[in-house]
C-alpha cells in the first residue's frame, strides 16, 4: 500500500511497526456543535482508509472526542445548559451522524476528560526534559528548545508565528510558544476545571491529542489523520509535544490529510450563509450514502466543492447501485483490481470507474458471480447501508401505487397499450417514476 506522506512530501509504502499490526489516530470532534460538512469529509476518507487498512491488517483505529474546549464553554453558556450536557448530546449526535454516513465505530474513542492523568504526565514530562515553562498560571511549550519546530508544515518559526493567531503574552519566551495548561477562569464551569501541579485549569488543544494518541498507540505509530488546515499549528504542535516528550520517539511516521472544502465555490462559513451541517442534509430527505459518495468522487488531498451538481450526479449514481438485485450473503469484500486502486493512495475515482464498469457489464450479462463480486466492491467502500425501501423513501401506505403498477403490467399483458400508458401517467402525477427490467418486473421510486 502507498500513501501520500506529507511528512517528507511524497508517496510511500506503508511498512507497519508491529508486522501485521497497523496503528492509526485521527482528530476526532470538538463536541460544542453538530457536525459540519467539512467534519464529514473527513470522517468518510478515514473511515475508507480504516476499511482498506483492516482488508490486510489488524487496525488499532483511535479518533478522539476532545470534550473540554473554550467553544465547548461558551456554547454551553450560550445555549443556558452545562458543559456536561452539551457534551453528550453533541456526542450523541456525532455517533447517529456517523452511522447514517456508513462510518464503522474506531477501535477506541477517548474523551479528554477521561484521560487528565495522561495529559499531566506528558506535560510533566516536557517540563523535565526542558521543553516547557509555567508562567503565571501557565504552563507553555518552549518553541525554541526544539530544534526540529516547523517540520511538518516545512516553515520557519517566523513563518508560522507570522501565519498563526497565537496569543501574544508578556509571560512567554516567545511569541510563538503554546499554552499546555491554562488556569481556570472566572465563571467557569466546574466540569471544565481540573487540578494539576500547577493549580486548577484545563489542558490546551495540542497537548490532548499528543496524550491520546500515544497512551492507546505508544509512542510512535504508524500514521496520523486529519484536515489540511491542521497541519500548522495543530500537527505541527503534536509533533513537537511527541518527540520531545518521549525520548527516540517519532510520534507519527505517516502523515496524511484530507483536502479543503468549498460550499458553491466559497469557503463554507455561517456570514456568508452557506455553513450547513449533516442533520440539515438528513433531515431534507438526502440519503446518507449520496453524502458519502459525493464526497469520496474527488481524490481525497484534493479540494471539493459541495454543490447541487455533486448531489445531484451522486444521487444518479447511488440509484444505480439500489436497483442492483440484492443478495443477502454478499459479504463487503474488494476483488483484486478494485483493492489495486484503493491502495494506490486511495484512487477513488480509478475505484467508482471500475465499479460503473462492473455494473455496466452486469446489465449486460446478468452474470450471477458479476453480481457477487460487484456487490461486494460497493459494500466494501461503505455503502448499501439502507434497505431499497429505506432508500426510495417508499413507506408503509404504498399499496395504491403498487396496485397500480399491477395493473399496468396486466395491461400491458393484455395487449391494451392505452390502459398501460393511462397508468404510467398517473404514476407521473403521483410523483412516482417507474423503470422496467428485463425479467418484466417493475422498480419504482419518488421523484
Amino acid at each position: 500500500m502507498k500513501f501520500y506522506n506529507t511528512k517528507n512530501k511524497k508517496q510511500q509504502e506503508l511498512e507497519p511497526l508491529s508486522g501485521n499490526i497497523v496503528s492509526m489516530y485521527v482528530c476526532g470532534p470538538t463536541v460544542y456543535a453538530s457536525p459540519h460538512l467539512g467534519n464529514a469529509r473527513s470522517a468518510i476518507i478515514y473511515d475508507l482508509l480504516y476499511r482498506v487498512l483492516r482488508a490486510k491488517y489488524e487496525v488499532n483505529y483511535v479518533r478522539n472526542i476532545t470534550d473540554v474546549d473554550d467553544k465547548i464553554n461558551a456554547a454551553a453558556k450560550e445555549n443556558g445548559e452545562s458543559i456536561s450536557d452539551l457534551t453528550e448530546r453533541v456526542t450523541q449526535d456525532f455517533h447517529r451522524i456517523m452511522a447514517a454516513l456508513g462510518c464503522l465505530p474506531p477501535t477506541h474513542e477517548p474523551r479528554v476528560t477521561e484521560n487528565i492523568p495522561e495529559i499531566i504526565e506528558v506535560i510533566s514530562s516536557l517540563i523535565k526534559n526542558g521543553h516547557a515553562y509555567e508562567a503565571e498560571g501557565h504552563v507553555l511549550f518552549d518553541v525554541g528548545s526544539y530544534k526540529d519546530y516547523g517540520c511538518l508544515a516545512r516553515r520557519s518559526v517566523d513563518e508560522m508565528q507570522a501565519g498563526a493567531r497565537v496569543e501574544i503574552a508578556p509571560y512567554k519566551k516567545n511569541a510563538a510558544d503554546f499554552v499546555l495548561w491554562k488556569p481556570a477562569s472566572e465563571g467557569d464551569d466546574e466540569s471544565a476545571k481540573f487540578a494539576s501541579p500547577w493549580g486548577i485549569g484545563r489542558p490546551g488543544w495540542h497537548i490532548e491529542c499528543t496524550a491520546m494518541s500515544t497512551k492507546f498507540l505508544g509512542e510512535t505509530y504508524d500514521i496520523h489523520g486529519g484536515g489540511l488546515d491542521l497541519v500548522f499549528p495543530h500537527h505541527e504542535n503534536e509533533v513537537a509535544q511527541g518527540v520531545c516528550a518521549h525520548e527516540d520517539s517519532e510520534y507519527a511516521r505517516m502523515w496524511i490529510h484530507n483536502g479543503f472544502l468549498t460550499v458553491d465555490g466559497e469557503k463554507m462559513s455561517k456570514s456568508l450563509g452557506n455553513f450547513t451541517t449533516v442533520s440539515e442534509l438528513l433531515d431534507k430527505g438526502v440519503n446518507g450514502d449520496i453524502i458519502r459518495y459525493a464526497f469520496l468522487t474527488a481524490h481525497y488531498r484534493q479540494p471539493l466543492d459541495w454543490n447541487e451538481k455533486l448531489l445531484y450526479d451522486a444521487k444518479n449514481t447511488m440509484d444505480k447501485f439500489y436497483r442492483l438485485p440484492e443478495i443477502e450473503d454478499a459479504a463487503a469484500k474488494a476483488d483484486d483490481e478494485l483493492s489495486s486502486y484503493l491502495e494506490d493512495d486511495l484512487n477513488t475515482s480509478k475505484a467508482f470507474a471500475y465499479i460503473n464498469q462492473q455494473i455496466s457489464d452486469y446489465n449486460k450479462s446478468n452474470d450471477a458471480e458479476l453480481l457477487t463480486k460487484l456487490l461486494g466492491n460497493i459494500k466494501f467502500m461503505g455503502f448499501l447501508n439502507y434497505s431499497v425501501d429505506e432508500y426510495f423513501g417508499r413507506a408503509d401506505d404504498d399499496a395504491e401505487i403498487d396496485e397500480l403498477i399491477a395493473a399496468r403490467k396486466k395491461a400491458k399483458q393484455d395487449k391494451d397499450f392505452a390502459e398501460a400508458d393511462n397508468i404510467r401517467k398517473k404514476l407521473d402525477a403521483l410523483g412516482i417514476i417507474i423503470e422496467d427490467n428485463r425479467d418484466g418486473s417493475t422498480e419504482w421510486r419518488r421523484k
